[in-house]
């Protein structure tokens, strides 16, 4: 099985609890793909994006490693409906129109705290979607569903042994990728 046809799958099945799960739990209708959603520029200021809410550092990759922008691409054309999917790409645009790729790491960071506080408004809910919280559970989501982030970042044992719910935790120790 490829990496896209597995994350079409988890998609498919995980899709609808993190955008949608009233759509979910409705009968899940898939909405007509609109081909040209993105542009060229666009999943590289994804992976831009995507490395400042989720940075690499000693020895853990980041965002950009588990490739998350062309991730994002995927989900929003093939499993977002087209409300959804017309929020992300005008906040898209949004970020394009703010020159985004020209801002210094500095100035990225600051619009992204700007945007993550905006985006915390109540105002904002399931209704009325604001794209940085997509865009933040998109990251989370593509990240640690990645060979990257649930083997580097996450305790892996890729073959399991018997099930032990009382092991010992010691502070600092990574979550188990399940």
């Amino acid at each position: 099985m490829q990496r896209r046809e597995a994350l079409q799958r988890v998609a498919v099945l995980l899709g609808g609890t993190v955008i949608g799960a009233e759509a979910f739990l409705s009968g899940c209708k898939t909405p007509v793909r609109k081909e040209g959603l993105f542009y060229d520029n666009d999943v590289a200021m994804m992976d831009e994006i995507g490395e400042i809410i989720l940075p690499g550092g000693n020895g853990v990759p980041g965002a950009k490693d588990a490739k998350i922008g062309e991730f994002m691409k995927v989900i929003v054309t093939d499993c977002y409906t087209p409300e959804d999917q017309d929020v992300f790409t005008q906040g898209l645009k949004a970020m394009r129109d703010a020159q985004f790729m020209d801002l210094t790491p500095q100035q990225r960071h600051d619009l992204l705290v700007k945007l993550d506080k905006e985006a915390r408004d109540p105002k904002y809910n399931d209704k009325n979607k604001h794209y940085f919280k997509m865009l933040k559970q998109l990251t989370i989501w593509g990240y640690f569903s990645s060979e990257p982030g649930a083997t580097k970042a996450l305790r892996y044992i890729e073959t399991p042994g018997h099930f032990d719910g009382n092991l010992p935790y010691k502070k600092g120790d990574k979550a188990w990728a399940t």
